[in-house]
C-alpha cells in the first residue's frame, strides 16, 4: 500500500518551499522505497525551486541523501531491504552507447523510478535529480541506490550524493590529479573545498585557494590548502604564477562557474596543464578566448559532471577513507538542521554562512 509522509515541495516559481503530505507509492520493477536519515542542502536544490533548470513544478526537493531500505519491487538484485544506502542521480544503464566505449561515467540514459510520488490530491510531484529526499521516505531507481559501510554517520555520507563527490571527483577523475602537481582552486565553498581534499589525497604538494570571501579561505585551510589568495585585493593569476615559480599550476579548477574565473584558470595553468569547470554556469554566460592562446598553451580544458564519478566505485571508498579518518568529510557540515528549516537553510547558502546544512529526518 502507498505511504503518506512529510517533504519540502517547491509548488510554485519562487515561491517558499513548504513542508506537506506527499504519496510514496509501494515499490514496483526496479523500485525501492527509501527510509531517509539525512540530507544534504545542495545549491541545485534553490536552482529547481527558482524555475532555473526546468519548469515543472512541484518538485519534491533533496537529492543529497543517505538511509535504509525500506521495501524493494519485482526484479531487485542490488540492494535488500535493511540495507544502508547513499543515493545517486546517476544510475548508469550500461547499454547507451558511454557505457557501451567503457565511458559509464558519461551515461546518457541513467534510471530513475517509473512510478511518481504524489501530493495527496493526486498531483504528480517532479523529483530533484530524480530522487526527492526531503522527506521521510522517497521511491527511486535500485541503481541509485549505493551500499556503504554502515558505520558511516549519514550525515556526513549523505554528501557524497552530489557536491563533496562533484568537487572531490573534479580533481581526482577528471583532472588526474597525481603526486607532486601543484593545483589551484577557484572558489571554496562545499565543491571547491572537495576539490582540495580530493587533491590532498591524490598527492598534490602545493593546493593554492582562490576566493573573494575569507572566511571561505579559512574553511580552505582545514581541507588541506596549503596558500591562500583573496582575489578580491589580489590578482589571482599573477599570484599563482608567483607561487609556481612564473609557470602556472598544473591543475586549476574553476569551482564556480562564471565567465571571470574561467578566464582566471586558463591563463593560471601551467601550459600543457588542464582546466577543469566543475562549478555550474548560469546558461546565460558567454565567454571569448583569443584562439591562438588556446592553440598556444596545449594541455587540456576539461567539464566535470558530477566529478565523473561512478557511484559504485566512488561513494564506498571515500566512505572507507572517511571512517579511517583520512577523509574528514563531517567537516564539511557547518549545521543539521530540521525538516521545516529548509527555506532559511536556502538563505544562509545564497549569503555564503554555510558550507552544508544537512536535514536530520
Amino acid at each position: 500500500m502507498s505511504q503518506t509522509v512529510k517533504g519540502v515541495v517547491a509548488l510554485s516559481k519562487g515561491a517558499p518551499v513548504e513542508v506537506v503530505d506527499i504519496v510514496i507509492p509501494d515499490p514496483g520493477p526496479y523500485e525501492v522505497v527509501v527510509n531517509i536519515q539525512a540530507c544534504g542542502v545542495c545549491h541545485t536544490d534553490l536552482h529547481y525551486r527558482q524555475g532555473a533548470i526546468v519548469d515543472e513544478f512541484p518538485f519534491l526537493l533533496g537529492h543529497e541523501a543517505a538511509g535504509i531500505v525500506e521495501s524493494i519491487g519485482n526484479q531487485v538484485s542490488q540492494v535488500k531491504p535493511g540495507d544502508y544506502v547513499v543515493l545517486n542521480w546517476r544510475a548508469v544503464c550500461g547499454t547507451c552507447r558511454a557505457c557501451a566505449k567503457g565511458q559509464p561515467w558519461y551515461c546518457f540514459n541513467t534510471h530513475n523510478a517509473e512510478q511518481k510520488m504524489t501530493l495527496t490530491d493526486g498531483t504528480a510531484l517532479s523529483a530533484a535529480l530524480g530522487i526527492g529526499a526531503f522527506s521521510d521516505k522517497t521511491l527511486v531507481h535500485e541503481g541509485q541506490c549505493t551500499k556503504v559501510d554502515p558505520q558511516a554517520s549519514p550525515v556526513s555520507a549523505c554528501l557524497l550524493g552530489c557536491g563533496v563527490m562533484a568537487g572531490f571527483g573534479a580533481a581526482v577523475n577528471t583532472a588526474g590529479v597525481k603526486r607532486g602537481d601543484s593545483v589551484a582552486v577557484i572558489g571554496c565553498g562545499g565543491v571547491g573545498n572537495a576539490a582540495i581534499a580530493g587533491a590532498k589525497i591524490a598527492g598534490a604538494t602545493k593546493i593554492i585557494a582562490v576566493d573573494i570571501d575569507a572566511k571561505k579561505l579559512d574553511w580552505a585551510k582545514k581541507f588541506g590548502a596549503t596558500h591562500f589568495i583573496n582575489s578580491s585585493n589580489q590578482d589571482p593569476v599573477e599570484t599563482i604564477r608567483e607561487l609556481t615559480a612564473g609557470f602556472g599550476a598544473d591543475v586549476v579548477i574553476d569551482a564556480v562557474g562564471s565567465p571571470q574565473t574561467y578566464k582566471q584558470a586558463f591563463y593560471a595553468r601551467d601550459l600543457a596543464g588542464v582546466v577543469v569547470l566543475v562549478g555550474v554556469p548560469n546558461p546565460d554566460y558567454k565567454i571569448e578566448l583569443p584562439l591562438i592562446d588556446i592553440f598556444g598553451r596545449g594541455g587540456a580544458l576539461k567539464s566535470s559532471w558530477y566529478g565523473d564519478c561512478l557511484p559504485a566505485r566512488d561513494f564506498p571508498m571515500l566512505v572507507d577513507l572517511y571512517n579511517q579518518g583520512r577523509f574528514n568529510l563531517g567537516d564539511f557540515v557547518s549545521e543539521v538542521i530540521g525538516i521545516n528549516d529548509v527555506e532559511a537553510a536556502f538563505e544562509k547558502m545564497e549569503k555564503g554562512q554555510v558550507l552544508r546544512s544537512v536535514v536530520q529526518l
